[in-house]
């Protein structure tokens, strides 16, 4: 069960606030005898002492000075520190009602958070891919299972004093075979329990477990990625299970799981149930980028145009690692333009693209709508790209956020980087749009 309050930043501002700066002490005015006998020695030394003392109060007004700028700075810093922290901590409470009203999205994005709390060696893979269908209730997931190769070999290591060196034995293959099995039908388990056991709102109604495994087919040397087992259980059934007292694959066998006798052969398997990534807004797109050249005007395209300009560039981008780019439906700068889909491990996943052909700065208001959608969707990422610029508030908001801004400048970039030419003229857009509307 995730606790949500232990999701939210309440640390305090990390940088010490400036301290009051030690004043110069001002001298005293000491009169001797003779000092006093004759005035024009009084005069000089009372001479000396008032420019010593003006010196001094110079450098003690150049202190404060200093303290006062810097106490703005970090008050200010602050300021923008608990700015951004209240802004996260009211995104959480705004998932954590959604979760509550048990919006899709944010069922997909609880269990998530709950499967990556799971705590599992380091060379477990650690990726996992939900899907959630309201109607039925019935929970998808693909899961990347360790492969029998992660499996340590190492059994013991023995000093042989004889011959003062550490020798070291290892498994039988039999054994790590059987090993293996054996720790994937307790994943499995494991992770019926964990979804079944958090889910305080009753949502699920179904949970379809399919178990993936990233290896090298011996046959062709090439790498695959094949299901190796699936099993579907639902909560009343999974409740009556003691997983203190099961034999992990009696207790899959008895789900009706499905998969090969020897999992560590690897043998592929067709799901139960698999993901669903078909999106309805997503529409066919066309070729844009072919037919610029450098007399092009991005910011007097059409928007239509713009918008399949953008995802055939990202699609360019992203392709480079599997990844793909899909068009929703027009938009006309509202919602969702393009969605990609990253399978790198690190930093891939569900981004949701933003395209705004315009000729004025963009706001902080079209940066913070990106933040909302992200959140909405789902996504790890949202990218916002313009044929202009952004205002300085649009930048300060993005920062820390899963948020990227691309100006024209950056769009001109991108397209040469991917063997395009085009150019940007606000001014001739401005114009051209303006004679187009009439």
């Amino acid at each position: 069960m995730i606790k949500w309050e232990t999701l939210k930043d309440h640390s305090n501002f990390p940088d010490p606030k400036p301290e009051p700066p030690k004043r110069f002490e001002l001298p005293q005015l000491e009169l001797n005898l003779f000092d006093k006998i004759l005035p024009s020695r009084k005069q000089r030394k009372y001479d000396k002492w008032v420019n010593q003392k003006e010196e001094i109060n110079k450098k003690n007004h150049e202190l404060m000075k200093g303290y006062q700028s810097k106490l703005k700075q970090w008050e200010a810093d602050e300021q923008i520190f608990l700015n951004k922290q209240k802004e996260t901590n009211a995104a959480i409470d705004k998932r954590r009602e959604q979760y509550l009203a048990k919006q899709p999205d944010a069922l997909v994005d609880y269990f998530e958070l709950v499967l990556s709390n799971s705590e599992y060696p380091d060379y477990f893979p650690q990726k996992f891919e939900l899907d959630y269908n309201p109607e039925t209730k019935v929970l998808v997931l693909d899961y990347s299972l360790p492969s029998v190769d992660d499996i340590p070999r190492l059994k013991e290591v023995r000093y042989v004093q004889s011959r003062d060196e550490l020798v070291e034995s290892s498994l039988t293959e039999a054994t790590v075979n059987q090993l293996y099995d054996s720790l994937v039908y307790q994943i499995t388990l494991r992770t019926l329990h964990e979804l079944y056991a958090s889910d305080v709102v009753g949502a699920i109604g179904s949970v379809v477990f399919n178990g993936w495994v990233e290896s090298i087919d011996r046959a062709t040397g090439q790498q695959v990625n094949a299901c190796i087992l699936s099993v579907q259980a639902n909560p009343q059934e999974f409740s009556s299970i003691n997983l203190k007292n099961v034999e992990p694959k009696s207790c899959f066998k008895k789900l009706r799981g499905i998969g090969s006798s020897k999992l560590h052969s690897l043998t592929p398997i067709a799901p139960i149930l698999s993901i669903n990534r078909e999106d309805k807004r997503f529409i066919s797109s066309y070729e844009v980028a072919n037919r610029l050249d450098e007399s092009s005007n991005l910011a007097a395209m059409e928007w239509e145009d713009f918008e399949h300009l953008i995802r055939q560039l990202f699609e360019e981008e992203f392709s480079q690692s599997g990844g793909e780019v899909k068009v929703t439906q027009a938009s006309r700068d509202g919602g969702v333009d393009a969605v990609a889909f990253d399978p790198d491990p690190v930093r891939g996943g569900k981004i949701v693209i933003q395209a705004k052909r315009y000729t004025n700065t963009v706001g902080v208001s079209a940066v913070r709508d990106l933040f909302g959608t992200v959140m909405n969707e789902g996504a790890t990422k949202g990218i916002l790209v313009t044929t202009a610029d952004y205002g300085p508030d649009a930048y300060e908001f993005a920062k820390g956020k899963p948020i990227t801004l691309l100006n024209g400048s950056n769009l001109l970039h991108l397209l040469e980087k991917h063997g395009h030419k085009a150019t940007i003229d606000l001014k001739a857009a401005k114009q051209i749009l303006s004679e187009r509307e009439r």
